[in-house]
């Protein structure tokens, strides 16, 4: 099983020192992606599974919520623990919270914290 949040706890998650990771193009990561969030698209992810940090709370994001729970349930198969950020970023924008744009060639830096 998946763990899911809301928007409203992923905010208040972040706000504990929480780790967001958006999976989405980097298109869609530089239009508009949740303040903080680590970029790292979907297709990368088994690449760069072990870059994710076991000592805190990650959430994953994506859209809408679907690519997001795809790598979530890959993480948890691979014993990292991952939420998914149900309704992703749109319902992130629709609850009124911040966003932050980029260019679209940024954020492919390590996450930091590497998985051990």
């Amino acid at each position: 099983m998946v763990p899911q949040a809301d928007v409203r706890q992923l905010s208040a998650a972040l706000a504990a020192g929480a780790l967001v990771i958006d999976v989405r193009e980097p298109f869609e990561y530089a239009s508009g992606h949740v303040p903080g969030a680590v970029p790292m698209t979907m297709h990368l992810v088994p690449l760069r599974v072990d870059e994710i940090p076991v000592d805190r709370d990650v959430f994953i994001i994506c859209a809408t919520g679907n690519r997001s729970w795809q790598v979530c349930h890959y993480l948890i198969e691979h014993g990292i623990t991952a939420t998914n950020v149900s309704g992703g970023t749109m319902a992130w924008r629709s609850a009124g919270f911040a966003v932050e744009t980029v260019s679209a060639d940024a954020g492919v830096g390590p996450i930091g914290g590497a998985h051990s």
